[in-house]
């Protein structure tokens, strides 16, 4: 535990050499910093002092905000929550996933907003329904909202992908493929996301190239329920560097399922293990991927 301490205060204090200025660092690097709070809150974490894993986290949050990176400092003010539920302090703990909501819907991540409230109000039915209510209602409308604007969206991308079509502009109508997918995979639509990218394979082009091989590999690791493969495409520059509205859906994805990959019982078998469930061991994190 003690070391666990000390490896936690050595990050605080790199994270506060990257906050200071001077006469050849006019600005703060608030990337560095957040970076550094990030990991003294999982070493406070993992030596069971949540109070000050809290404060890190809190840290970390404002340095993303300074560094206008909102969505990375909404998973931070809702791990600062996940610390306080550890303390039993579930209304305390609700007040920053609230925060933390709003911040995913500025940051155009409604769908992790929604999340986050449904998931709020089970931490606090159990004191305070009405409360909880109050926080599914919440859910509730920023999910209708985000399922509108998709559908919307789905509609609007399949017009511009058939006028592009008819001039043959093909190179865009793989981009639009790709934002195609992403929507319907947010409105948990497989079928419809895996029927764009097989009726794309008759336009020139498509079929071997890098937007085809990576909807591929995101359709598989989708159905399989991969997070890991899922985030590796969608953090890939063919999907960081697209419209920013688009860019925001793939860094937002989430397999159904939670995320946890199962071996089949006949890979299993083959490896001599007994067919079980398997258990994930993630000691540097276990809340790393917050409530979602």
């Amino acid at each position: 535990m003690a070391q666990k301490i000390n490896e936690a205060l050595e990050h605080i204090a790199a994270a506060e050499k990257c906050l200071k200025t001077g006469f050849l660092k006019w600005k703060p690097d608030y990337d560095s910093a957040a970076s550094e709070y990030a990991k003294a809150a999982v070493a406070f974490k993992n030596a069971k002092q949540y109070d000050q894993a809290k404060d890190a986290y809190l840290r970390e949050a404002e340095s993303h905000q300074n560094n206008r990176a909102f969505f990375h400092a909404a998973k931070a003010y809702e791990q600062a929550g996940m610390m306080l539920k550890e303390m039993q302090k579930l209304p305390e703990a609700v007040q920053f996933i609230e925060k933390a909501s709003m911040m995913f819907v500025e940051s155009g991540t409604p769908d992790t907003a929604a999340m986050s409230l449904d998931r709020a109000g089970k931490l606090i039915e159990n004191i305070n329904l009405e409360k909880a209510v109050d926080l599914y209602q919440q859910a509730a409308s920023v999910f209708e909202v985000m399922m509108t604007m998709l559908d919307e969206a789905a509609a609007s991308l399949q017009k511009e992908k058939n006028m592009y079509k008819e001039i043959e502009n093909y190179p865009t109508c793989f981009k639009k493929t790709i934002a195609q997918v992403l929507v319907h995979l947010h409105r948990n639509d497989y079928v419809a996301a895996d029927k764009c990218v097989r009726e794309s394979y008759s336009l020139p082009g498509f079929n071997g190239s890098e937007d085809c091989s990576a909807l591929e590999q995101l359709l598989e690791g989708f159905d399989q329920q991969d997070q890991d493969q899922v985030s590796a495409i969608c953090n890939s520059p063919l999907f960081k560097y697209m419209d920013n509205d688009y860019a925001k859906l793939s860094l937002s994805l989430r397999v159904p399922g939670g995320g946890t990959k199962k071996k089949s019982s006949e890979s299993q078998q083959e490896a001599g293990e007994p067919v079980e469930s398997a258990t994930v061991n993630e000691e540097d994190d276990e809340y790393s991927s917050g409530l979602c």
